[in-house]
């Protein structure tokens, strides 16, 4: 199957154009820019700068891809976008490249799902099946885990960390990590709990969903230091892959906080 390029497309030479490519109406194409197979721009779709995008991935008008990050250290250093398979990128999303400071690269796993409007700021690291409805923002250097969901007009301060399967309430700012499985809200977002609906929806069981919600219940709301409580809760673990990965992730070095449930 051909590449399949409208006539007022601006595609330079240098691209590199998978099988089957669709370029639409008016899209303008940089010369380090690399479409996998099947990719489709559907239309006024710009993508610049040393970007990447893996094969099925589907872009909407109005988007701009891989143009420099909004970062006055960025010195027009040779960063990267790399951009996974079979994501569905929204109208008007923006998506910036790497900088010095931050490892050069901002990469987006596969399958996921950016709706209109939603900014993925420099050096940031966004897993697999990852949903960012609309408006939803993050600074740079920020990393979100699989299957995490992110609700509309929230946005994500620099340097944290977004679990996997968590779920960011809408219309919520959120200013230091948010644990693997937890549900945040709040216009300065709170810990409110489990995301239990996602966990329920995903397959996991009933057994494993218990655990998890004891070591909750041991971590946020013991009585002792949260060092106590964490190795209280390791000690009650068991073989339970869900305790432990929300226990790695608490354990891990951060430059933010954890957020908390509201006292």
């Amino acid at each position: 199957m051909s590449v399949d390029i409208h006539p007022t497309a601006v595609v330079d030479p240098a691209a590199a154009l998978g099988v089957g490519v669709v370029i639409g109406p008016y899209c303008v194409i940089g010369p380090h820019v690399t479409l996998g197979d099947r990719v489709r721009l559907v239309s006024h779709v710009c993508v610049d700068g040393r970007t990447s995008i893996g094969e099925g991935t589907v872009i909407y008008p109005f988007a701009s891809i891989g143009h420099p990050p909004q970062d006055l250290k960025y010195k027009g250093e040779s960063s990267e976008l790399v951009i996974g398979r079979n994501n569905r990128i929204r109208e008007q999303v923006t998506m910036n490249p790497g900088t010095e400071g931050g490892g050069m690269v901002t990469r987006i796993g596969d399958g996921g799902l950016f709706m209109v409007g939603v900014h993925v700021g420099h050096d940031c690291i966004v897993g697999n099946n990852v949903i960012m409805a609309n408006n939803a923002t993050l600074g740079g250097h920020v990393e979100v885990g699989d299957h995490a969901v992110l609700g509309g007009l929230s946005a994500v301060h620099q340097f944290v960390r977004i679990g996997a399967h968590a779920m960011i309430g809408g219309m919520s700012g959120v200013e230091a990590d948010v644990i693997p499985f937890g549900l945040v809200k709040g216009e300065r977002a709170h810990l409110a709990g489990l995301n239990l609906i996602g966990l329920e929806r995903r397959g996991f069981s009933k057994d494993e969903i218990n655990a998890l919600r004891s070591a909750f219940r041991r971590i946020f709301h013991g009585e002792s230091t949260m060092a106590e409580r964490l190795a209280a809760a390791a000690d009650e673990a068991g073989d339970s892959a869900l305790v432990r990965q929300m226990l790695s992730f608490l354990t891990d070095r951060s430059s933010r906080a954890i957020t908390l449930p509201q006292r």
